[in-house]
């Protein structure tokens, strides 16, 4: 098991350098920040439309398969069993749907309409007729599958479209930036934007740096995980035989002692920065790289507009 590659989640792809790699940060948080809003209030087929432009990008880009293989499968089977879920649950209007027809009907005398009591042309004292032997002006039908405890309702699967395809854009759209952008980029991007709010007394240096540093903290959280598991492994337990409360047991030891670790890293990495000379963000300079925009950022930002253009005039919920 190799977390590293497997969970790929805030790890940057140095290699191969693809056109999401070259574009300015900047850029690709506009990009994030639109594809986060987006989703309010859109319609499902809006939000499948997201997830298709998602997709599109990361193929366009030319990130290899190996690298967003399992990501992308996972969460499109997350995606998939919280779309199925949903719709499969109750659709939240709390009513009882019930036939309500009269016990005596006259049928209108209608061309082409099957009459089951052409004689008297009304039903029987006593005997009610059913809603499907009336002539229905349209096709419209609430409830899509009604087979037994199997109901699917147009509600439900509408929700559950909607709740399937947010999960998988807000994870895979934070997950595709964090691939095509280098830590030390992101900061740059983000002290850039917030240099005016400096001058109100908001501590820039200070956030851009804990950003930085949390940044580069994932992989070893990651890394921390993983030998715990490949511990766990090659000790074969017999976790039948030690039945819920051992396994509670070592589970609490195992959580203990990846806490212990990751305090240890960060008193490694706060020596480290120590030993380097650094005292404060004010006396000691971050050595970030100064932003550019070029010609494929103002390419990038007039697709943007146009899609979000196109969002605000189409896709809301109904």
């Amino acid at each position: 098991m190799d977390l590293m590659r497997s969970l790929p989640l805030g790890l940057y792809l140095e290699q191969p350098v693809t056109w999401l790699h070259r574009l300015d940060s900047r850029v690709k948080l506009g990009w994030l920040l639109a594809f986060l809003l987006m989703p309010i209030l859109a319609s499902g087929v809006a939000r499948l439309g997201l997830v298709a432009l998602l997709v599109l990008l990361t193929v366009g880009a030319g990130i290899p398969w190996r690298v967003w293989r399992q990501q992308l499968v996972w969460l499109l089977l997350v995606g998939f069993f919280a779309t199925l879920l949903t719709a499969l649950s109750p659709d939240g209007y709390g009513l009882k749907y019930q036939s309500r027809s009269p016990a005596d009907l006259n049928w209108p005398n209608l061309s082409g309409v099957n009459n089951p009591y052409p004689a008297s042309g009304s039903a029987p004292a006593g005997q009610a007729i059913s809603p499907e032997a009336l002539p229905q002006p349209t096709s419209y039908r609430y409830w899509l599958v009604q087979q037994g405890w199997l109901k699917v309702s147009r509600r439900s699967l509408g929700l559950g479209v909607r709740v399937g395809s947010l999960v998988f854009i807000l994870i895979y759209s934070t997950t595709l930036f964090l691939l095509t952008t280098a830590p030390e980029e992101i900061a740059a991007g983000l002290e850039s934007l917030m240099a005016p709010l400096g001058r109100l007394g908001l501590p820039v240096a200070e956030v851009t740096l804990t950003l930085t540093l949390s940044l580069r903290f994932i992989p070893l959280v990651l890394e921390e995980v993983q030998n715990l598991v490949r511990s766990i492994r090659t000790r074969a337990i017999n976790w039948r035989r030690l039945g819920w409360r051992g396994a509670v047991k070592i589970w609490l030891i195992l959580a203990e002692r990846l806490l212990e670790n990751l305090l240890m890293r960060a008193e490694q990495m706060a020596t480290a920065m120590q030993v380097r000379g650094f005292t404060s963000p004010d006396r000691h300079s971050l050595p970030l790289s100064v932003p550019r925009l070029r010609a494929r950022d103002g390419v990038a930002i007039g697709v943007l507009l146009l899609i979000v253009g196109v969002r605000l005039w189409w896709g809301w919920q109904p």
